[in-house]
């Protein structure tokens, strides 16, 4: 066998990533990667970590004010967004440090800058040529950006992290994950928030008495929604944008941002110089075992735009380092994942939608429930919690778990535990409820609405 410098290269140090390779290590293969960006990819710098802690934040405003009927006469005298964004940016170090640390104590090698095939076996990161027997693509996902008429004046939610001022005034462009979490994280900081998507409701995939109800709720806060429309284009106008809709309506804002969705981050890889094959979109097209159609080259995470969350990465790493340095033969189960939004309220949820199991299964059952939680019987406020869960009518079985409301993605998470092993509607209603809590409403719901 030729003698290379590593027995794994992995090109990205994302949380996919590093998880393959400190796994890969344990086995005792020889690992480096690396990284033209801090460690942790997209969900610990400029995703998932960073804007849980921005919904943090949002969270507060409503909190000071529902205090007031709990006896609580709280002084707030006014938000500052310099100090959460330089807090957030500390623990962002932090992290950053801790994940390099990761890789050091697992003797994995890492290398600043971005990978480039010259072949099948050889890279160039830098100034350096680093050579190894297997190599794994983990480059994650980019921001997409359509070609529109100013479409240069726009912030993406990388810019959104660091933006230097609040927005008074924001547009956001998109219906999805991003956009929705953005405009609950802005409404909650004070910005006046107008959502535009093309599509007829937001979060398209999920179940649709989840995604109406979720539109009137962030209603409630004052954000709009223009759905069925679409930015054209934007125009400076003073310290403003004009947007233009396709409607012909337009609407002035200091700040455009787009969240209309990622790609795969395959652009200057030198991809071309060894025929990995990739779809219309740029993904790297794997088989079951996460190779590529080149038989030493792999690719996980976001970058095969297969599932782009980032518990899927971490497992899809898993699953390659235990199959092949391992010898553990670990396929991936994409079945059941539970997935949160973490707007305000927030969406969780797992398994089938209403429509995909009335598509897949002949006959189903439909429970629902909608009411306003505990706290706000004193507090007044017209947030309202809503569950479902749809049954498989023959078999009894789960098929899926869907909420809208406080805490609902801490909540899933059990819920996602009995899908997986196939707890039953009978199983379900047998299990006693925590009292008082939202969440005993989804073992206490007996009467199908459907």
């Amino acid at each position: 066998m030729k003698n290379y410098d590593y027995d794994l290269f992995v090109l990205g140090a994302g949380s996919g990533g590093v998880r393959a390779s400190r796994v890969a290590s344990s086995y005792g293969a020889k690992v480096g990667i690396c990284e033209e960006d801090k460690v942790g990819g997209t969900c610990v710098i400029r995703g998932c970590i960073p804007k849980k802690l921005l919904v943090y934040g949002a969270h507060y405003s409503d909190e000071v004010e529902d205090s007031i009927a709990y006896g609580w006469d709280i002084d707030i005298k006014s938000f500052n967004w310099e100090t959460l964004l330089k807090n957030k940016d500390n623990e962002i170090d932090r992290l950053n440090n801790i994940y390099k640390k990761i890789l050091s104590n697992n003797n994995v090698e890492l290398f600043e800058g971005r990978g480039f095939f010259i072949d099948k076996h050889t890279l160039q990161i830098g100034d350096k040529k680093i050579t190894a027997n297997k190599i794994l693509i983990a480059t994650g996902g980019i921001p997409y950006l359509p070609r529109i008429n100013g479409v240069e004046r726009v912030i993406t939610s990388n810019e959104a992290f660091h933006l230097k001022k609040l927005p008074k005034k924001i547009v956001i462009n998109g219906g999805g994950y991003i956009a929705v979490e953005f405009a609950s994280i802005f409404n909650g900081l004070g910005s006046d928030v107008t959502i535009v998507y093309r599509g007829e409701q937001i979060l398209k995939g999920f179940d649709s008495g989840v995604r109406g109800f979720l539109a009137n709720e962030i209603k409630k806060k004052g954000i709009k929604i223009e759905t069925s429309k679409e930015i054209v284009s934007i125009e400076k106008s003073g310290p403003d944008n004009i947007v233009k809709i396709s409607d012909g309506g337009k609407i002035s804002a200091d700040t455009v941002m787009f969240a209309t969705g990622r790609v795969p981050n395959t652009s200057n890889l030198g991809l071309e110089n060894i025929d990995v094959e990739v779809d219309k979109k740029g993904a790297v097209i794997v088989d079951r075992n996460h190779r590529t159609s080149v038989s030493n080259i792999y690719a996980i995470g976001d970058v095969t735009n297969i599932i782009n969350l980032t518990p899927v990465a971490l497992n899809e790493g898993i699953c390659f380092a235990d199959s092949v340095f391992g010898q553990k033969d670990r396929i991936m189960d994409y079945s059941a994942i539970p997935t949160a939004v973490f707007s305000l309220p927030n969406v969780a949820t797992v398994g089938l939608t209403e429509a995909e199991a009335r598509y897949k299964f002949k006959s189903i059952e439909i429970y629902e429930s909608n009411f306003k939680g505990l706290k706000h019987t004193l507090t007044g406020r017209n947030e309202l919690t809503f569950m479902k869960i749809v049954v498989n009518s023959e078999s009894k079985k789960i098929l899926g778990f869907h909420m809208v409301g406080s805490e609902a993605g801490e909540i899933i998470q059990g819920l996602a535990v009995s899908l997986k092993i196939g707890v039953t509607k009978d199983q379900l209603d047998s299990v006693l409820g925590v009292h008082p809590s939202s969440a005993e409403e989804f073992v206490t719901m007996r009467t199908k609405v459907s």
